[in-house]
């Protein structure tokens, strides 16, 4: 019997010690070292024994003589696009979100969705009863969908289902709940999580099948487990979304076959996840009569342009010191507008506590906001609102410079689509402007301060 290595692994980052300790040098996190006994090597179960007289390892040229392989698609636009068009046959994916935020939901249409094209598709849960399934494929209106179900955790037996079965795709939920009997570790721990991921990518890899696993997050947001799941799988996908707003975000953080920082958009009703082919409508459903201080941000998610409302709010500060909360945009970032606001056009902002909100939930990561941001905020503090068919979006350097976004054309044509008017933003090349349909106004806004001067102009003349 081979001789048991014990190693004391992090639960939170996946690092490895030769003895225990208290923090993780590698994520910083405390007491999350715990013991495990590896019985076998990384993956599981034990390796194939190689042919006699073999080689070992077969190469082949970059041109190759294999076809092009076809995707499948689901059904479901809005997740073939965050999937960058459809499943790929040998493929892995990981979907993760917070607890009760659809995964399962989604993934359940998705089979039937599937299964009701004519493709094999396995559903194995570990973490539902059989009937479980099938009372809420019921609630959906699935119950006809011709999708084998199974209930099971146990590796090996997963794996041989699979194997009389030949599934074209098969879901795993969730991969946190699979264990190896190879492995001397408890169920949900790392070397569990890995080694079971492993061995199941390996599987749908030589099988030619579509793997899908669903992972639980952490409270940093991340999925539980190493990254080396992560760095296993061909796509990772995060199911996002607040518990107090109707909509969910599917993202596309990484995606061997397909573009990055898609996403696809779906709104939580009675029936399941609903698709929301235009997302810009159902964050601007409140338009109309705009207050001080909200400013439309023509943004882009992927490929796909998204308007979304930036609301601020300044105050006098109750207390010595003010007062600065952000939610759905960088609070490091907010602090650079500010600073630019102060140094670069006079208003100052050390007296007054200030709020920022991207409207619905959603969580805006690119440059080209801070421009909306900006005017959010001179806004509020001139309490003018901007005219209620403008748009803004470019990005502001320290020195007060307005640097033109990417995808000008696409912005605008989103604009327009959408019945507004006028765009605050850095003048856009001939040739970008040439690109976007006609029927919007360019306000072009060099520096900052332009910016400023325009909406004190107007606060002027409305006193």
């Amino acid at each position: 019997m081979a001789k048991a290595d014990i190693a004391y692994v992090c639960q939170s980052c996946g690092s490895a010690y030769p003895k225990w300790a208290g923090k993780c040098e590698a994520c910083g996190a405390w007491n999350t070292l715990v013991e495990e006994t590896a019985v076998a090597p990384p993956g599981g179960l034990a390796p194939t024994p190689r042919a006699k007289g073999g080689h070992g390892l077969n190469f082949e040229d970059l041109s190759g003589d294999q076809k092009p392989v076809k995707r499948l698609l689901t059904g479901i636009s809005e997740l073939d696009r965050a999937l960058g068009g459809g499943l790929v046959p040998a493929s892995a994916i990981l979907i993760g979100g917070d607890p009760g935020i659809g995964k399962s939901t989604i993934l359940l249409q998705a089979a039937a969705a599937l299964g009701r094209k004519g493709i094999s598709v396995a559903y194995i849960s570990g973490e539902e009863a059989i009937a479980q399934i099938q009372d809420r494929a019921r609630r959906l209106g699935l119950a006809d969908a011709p999708v084998k179900l199974a209930a099971e955790t146990e590796l090996r037996a997963i794996i041989d289902g699979v194997k009389r079965e030949k599934p074209q795709v098969m879901i795993v939920d969730s991969i946190q709940t699979m264990w190896s009997d190879a492995i001397g570790a408890a169920p949900g721990t790392v070397a569990q999580v890995r080694a079971c991921a492993h061995d199941l990518v390996r599987f749908a890899k030589k099988s030619g099948s579509v793997l899908v696993l669903v992972g639980h997050v952490t409270k940093d947001g991340q999925v539980a487990g190493p990254k080396v799941v992560e760095h296993l799988v061909d796509a990772v996908l995060y199911f996002e979304g607040e518990r107090g707003h109707h909509f969910r975000l599917l993202r596309a953080v990484k995606n061997r076959f397909g573009g990055t920082d898609e996403i696809g958009v779906f709104e939580m009703t009675e029936a399941g996840l609903a698709e929301v082919p235009n997302p810009s409508a159902l964050f601007l459903d409140s338009r109309g009569g705009r207050a001080s201080g909200a400013v439309v941000f023509a943004g882009m998610e992927g490929a796909r342009p998204v308007l979304v409302e930036i609301q601020a709010l300044a105050a006098p500060a109750a207390y010595g010191t003010p007062r600065r909360a952000v939610v759905g945009w960088d609070s490091a970032r907010l602090a650079m507008i500010l600073a630019v606001l102060e140094a670069r056009c006079g208003l100052p902002f050390g007296g007054r506590d200030v709020y920022l909100s991207v409207a619905g939930g959603l969580r805006i990561s690119e440059p080209a906001a801070d421009l909306a941001v900006a005017a959010a905020l001179v806004s509020a503090v001139f309490d003018v609102p901007l005219e209620d068919d403008a748009v803004a979006f470019g990005e502001v350097a320290l020195s007060g410079d307005i640097r033109p976004a990417s995808r000008a054309a696409s912005r605008l044509k989103e604009a327009v689509k959408l019945g507004f008017g006028r765009a605050y933003a850095r003048d856009a090349s001939k040739s970008e402007l040439s690109k976007a349909e006609s029927g919007i106004e360019v306000i072009e806004v060099r520096r900052l301060r332009d910016l400023v001067d325009q909406i004190a102009k107007k606060a002027r003349k409305d006193t």
